[in-house]
């Protein structure tokens, strides 16, 4: 019996190969046995077209040393059992060689304790991780991420409490690209290198971590901050990331953009160019705690996983699907707190003991801190005009240094269309609203990658960066202006308007007339608040949550504890660019109230070009005043019964143009649920311990005479 080998030219006797491994004591018997082998491809593949010849010459099939107990079938004479013996030997031979060196014991750990080191020959990046140490000792985890070959390229760098690990695996990809969040793609095609770092006490970095740590002073006696933390970093970067030009910019949101501010309170010298986006400024009047006093409850699971654990933690559990529902059946937010055991954090007793605007709050706002810093990196404020968690912080911020900024050409403003941090994502559309194009694509594409090559890149051109680019929500549009805002009550290129609110639910630029009923009433049941988003109510809900503030109104309508007033139908396009300021004349039958305005932009019926809607009720701009700091944010006082009172606060800013067709609407009411707590409007020293008897219905009233008129100003432009 013979069996062919292709390519060797050579027919060998089985025999042969019988007495070849007889010289390694290896005897093959004729006695068929059964084996499972595994196949061998390369020996035992048949050639196409060549039924019965392999692919291995003889001349260079390796002879290892075979078991004893190796047993070759019995072949009868035939093509196919020849090729049936071949493969059988064949594999055989692969099996035996294999064990010749598989040595590891069945006992050695399978994970050694040592990094595992991807393949990364295909990478056109490097990843760093280091600690580096801070002036006290403590050592930060630091994530660096170079393009492969790079050289002199500026550095662009971001602090978090969220994971720089995380920020740095989007995808598992060879591609700098497809690693980085999507909102790097601007840096990433500039050649940058991206830095992320671990704030003290979360996630890799040593220390400990303290929410919002203040600067020093009397509020962190300490010897540090996030801006010694930032200067060390920064200094430890230009001096040991061999591929720097020792420059470097910030960027961040949210959280990180207040540590970008934070660093810009003693910027170090390498330290080019900042980029806050929605940044965490002052917690009390607007960013993510409160809204003028009124606490967010949507934070509750944000407090869980930043602060009970050095990485992230979990929610709270909800007995129930709708938030409405358990948030209402805890009763007061400090009852929802026990009950999920927020009592074990500090945090928490740090906001339950200063439910006012006391030093705690002031001394931390960040706006009046850059108010009296000097200004010497030039900065863009970012955030979204419909940015749900951090309205107060960039415009204010950007108002605070504009007075100081003489030459137009270090304190920048961008509002885009966005929910909040929407710049790193996708931005051609927020809820059902549709734009022109990928809005944040476009800004990062033309306008912030050019602003930090200017100052980042050695021989980049001068960026043509506009003083203030805004969004025209209306219009669908960028303005690239010189100033903002473009109306205000004073000193602004064009004055204000007040729009009134009248007898009937009507809203007009027209005063109000004698003659007419002189108040609007309704019955605030904090039994029944008035929700935020129609329900089920779910917090955990990404897409609800970050559509809110675009969300259609008429879930409202015909509610008996929301008063709605409205314009007839305008015949040209009415245009606001600035913060709307609302004036309520005003009175509770309780001692205590709160007040919800919303200013809507109401779409016709008939939308023939954009069907899906007609009659949408757009909000523009809304907040929320808690009534016991009428007089003083910091000195809570009841209200008078009964008694007509001024409520004056402002709406975040807008850069919106009423469409021709389209009427305004202004929407008062007095809960915003369960995203703010609920007013108990029974005066109590502290709203987060009012008890059940605490919550009383009172009788709302508005005023709309001409003695006691109340009225939106409108920044028209």
């Amino acid at each position: 019996m013979t069996f062919a080998w292709l390519g060797a030219g050579l027919r060998a006797p089985i025999e042969d190969w019988r007495a070849r491994y007889a010289t390694h004591g290896v005897v093959i018997s004729r006695q068929h046995k059964r084996a499972a082998l595994p196949p061998i491809r390369s020996a035992c593949s048949p050639q196409r077209g060549r039924p019965g010849t392999f692919d291995t010459p003889a001349s260079q099939l390796s002879v290892p040393t075979l078991p004893q107990s190796f047993i070759l079938p019995t072949v009868a004479a035939g093509d196919s059992m020849r090729r049936l013996a071949t493969c059988l030997l064949a594999t055989a031979i692969a099996a035996a060689s294999g064990s010749a060196w598989a040595q590891t014991s069945p006992m050695t750990p399978d994970i050694t304790g040592k990094p595992f080191v991807a393949a990364d020959a295909s990478n056109d990046y490097i990843k760093r991780e280091v600690m580096i140490p801070m002036r006290d000792g403590v050592k930060l985890h630091t994530v660096i991420v170079l393009p492969k070959g790079a050289k002199n390229a500026p550095i662009v760098l971001t602090r978090t409490p969220y994971d720089a690990s995380g920020r740095t695996e989007r995808l598992a990809s060879p591609h700098m690209k497809d690693l980085l969040s999507v909102g790097d793609d601007v840096f990433v095609e500039g050649g940058y290198i991206r830095v992320f770092q671990d704030v003290r006490g979360k996630y890799g970095s040593e220390g400990d971590y303290v929410m919002t740590r203040p600067l020093r002073g009397p509020l962190n006696p300490s010897e540090v901050d996030h801006a010694t933390d930032a200067w060390d970093t920064i200094d430890w970067l230009v001096k040991n990331v061999g591929e720097s030009n020792g420059k470097v910019g910030m960027i961040g949101s949210s959280y990180e953009g207040f540590t970008v501010v934070m660093a810009l309170t003693n910027p170090h010298p390498a330290l080019k160019v900042a980029v806050p986006e929605s940044p965490m400024i002052d917690g009390w009047m607007g960013d993510d705690w409160f809204n003028y006093g009124a606490f967010r409850q949507v934070n509750f699971d944000y407090f869980t996983g930043q602060l009970s654990k050095r990485g992230k933690g979990a929610g709270i559990a909800r007995q129930g699907h709708d938030d409405y529902s358990n948030f209402l059946q805890a009763g007061s937010a400090g009852d929802f707190a026990k009950a999920a055991g927020l009592e074990q954090l500090p945090w928490w007793h740090k906001l339950t003991e200063h439910a006012a605007y006391d030093a705690f709050w002031q001394e931390q706002a960040l706006d009046k801190v850059m108010a009296r810093t000097p200004l010497k990196v030039p900065t863009m404020w970012l955030q979204g005009l419909w940015d749900q968690e951090d309205m107060w912080g960039a415009i204010h911020s950007y108002a605070a240094m504009e007075p100081r900024d003489k030459r137009n050409t270090l304190n920048y403003l961008v509002m885009g269309p966005w929910r909040h941090s929407q710049v790193n994502y996708d931005g051609s559309a927020l809820g059902a609203l549709n734009f022109e194009g990928d809005t944040a694509r476009q800004f990062r594409h033309d306008v912030l990658r050019p602003f930090f090559d200017q100052y980042l890149v050695d021989g980049a051109p001068k960026a043509d960066t506009p003083p203030v680019f805004i969004y025209n929500t209306g219009e669908n549009h960028w303005d690239r202006l010189k100033a903002w805002p473009r109306s205000c009550d004073k000193g602004c290129a064009s004055a204000s308007k007040p729009l009134y609110l009248q007898a009937g639910g009507k809203l007009s630029f027209q005063p109000p007339v004698a003659g007419q009923a002189g108040f609007e009433e309704y019955v605030s049941d904090p039994a029944k608040p008035v929700p935020f988003v129609p329900r089920p109510v779910d917090f955990s809900d990404r897409a609800m949550w970050t559509t809110w503030l675009v969300h259609d109104q008429r879930f409202v309508d015909g509610r008996p504890d929301v008063l709605t007033f409205v314009t007839e139908p305008l015949t040209e396009p009415l245009q606001i660019a600035g913060a709307p300021e609302v004036h309520l004349q005003a009175s509770s039958s309780g001692s205590d109230s709160d007040w919800v305005v919303k200013l809507i932009d109401v779409y016709p019926e008939e939308m023939a070009s954009n069907p899906k809607m007609g009659g949408y009720e757009l909000p523009v701009s809304l907040a929320i005043f808690r009534g016991r700091y009428r007089e003083s944010f910091s000195t809570p006082k009841p209200l008078a019964s009964n008694q007509p009172l001024a409520f004056q606060f402002g709406l975040p800013t807008a850069n919106h143009t009423f469409q021709p067709g389209h009427r305004v609407m202004v929407q008062v009411q007095s809960s915003l649920f369960p995203l703010y707590d609920r007013n108990p409007q029974t005066y109590v020293p502290n709203i987060f311990f009012a008890k059940p008897g605490d919550y009383q219905k009172a009788t709302q009233r508005v005023y709309v005479s001409p003695e006691q008129p109340s009225y939106i100003s409108l920044p028209v432009r």
